[in-house]
């Protein structure tokens, strides 16, 4: 039993390299070195990986399913953003040395490869190579927040439709020429924490979406019919 986190299932360890672009690229030495220290674990919908203040002292990758970062901001949550298979969680936190300024929940069952902040270090220093594959991938996260960050201005509306613009960039799948289908079925209170507003805010939008055929909500997710008229609310 794995006695490091209860609510975790362990199992047994098959790295899938080719999942974590962050260490796809490294070669089978350092593969072979770094694979003692990962641990593979699977979490339930809903279960925690890490919450805010805690010690970063282990880096996380997804390799199945989705994993949203969520910041306590007064007296409501605010979702940072939702990582999918290849993404690391919590990896800036762990290369700073600092706690994790966010929580970490899973959206959907998911599974993720572990990796203790200190071994992992030491290991950094003994393979240079692998310093220059992490850094970049390091850099891409911080490109990725900064992002983020600037999404969350201006209006409801606007905020709203650059996440869906975003989420059909990064996991959007074409259904015909002008249907774009985003796989992640997202609550009306995950999508206020996303956009940063109100539930009542965010299903009076959702309704008016759906009305006027600009996002339609599905039982799996949600379809984009008009991203045109997505681009131009989120332009303004």
């Amino acid at each position: 039993m794995d006695t490091e986190n209860p609510r975790a299932m362990p199992i047994q360890p098959v790295i899938p390299w080719n999942a974590l672009p962050l260490f796809a690229g490294l070669d089978p030495a350092d593969r072979a070195a770094l694979e003692p220290l990962c641990r593979i674990r699977r979490y339930d919908k809903g279960e925690t990986i890490f919450t805010e203040g805690e010690a970063a002292d282990r880096i996380h990758f997804v390799t199945e399913g989705r994993v949203k970062i969520v910041k306590a901001a007064g007296s409501r949550d605010l979702i940072l953003e939702i990582l999918g298979p290849g993404e690391p969680v919590g990896a800036v936190a762990v290369y700073e040395r600092r706690p994790f300024p966010a929580s970490a929940i899973t959206v959907e069952p998911s599974t993720l490869v572990s990796i203790p902040e200190s071994p992992f270090f030491q290991l950094l220093e003994a393979r240079p190579a692998m310093v220059r594959q992490l850094l970049a991938g390091l850099t891409m996260r911080l490109m990725m927040l900064n992002k983020r960050l600037a999404d969350m201005t201006g209006s409801v509306e606007m905020r709203a439709a650059r996440l869906f613009l975003t989420l059909a960039g990064r996991i959007g799948a074409t259904r015909d020429p002008d249907r774009t289908f985003i796989p992640l079925p997202l609550s009306r209170q995950e999508l206020a924490d996303l956009i940063g507003t109100t539930l009542e805010t965010t299903i009076r939008l959702m309704s008016r979406w759906q009305k006027d055929g600009v996002v339609l909500t599905e039982r799996d997710g949600f379809i984009l019919t008009d991203p045109a008229a997505l681009r131009e609310i989120a332009e303004r």
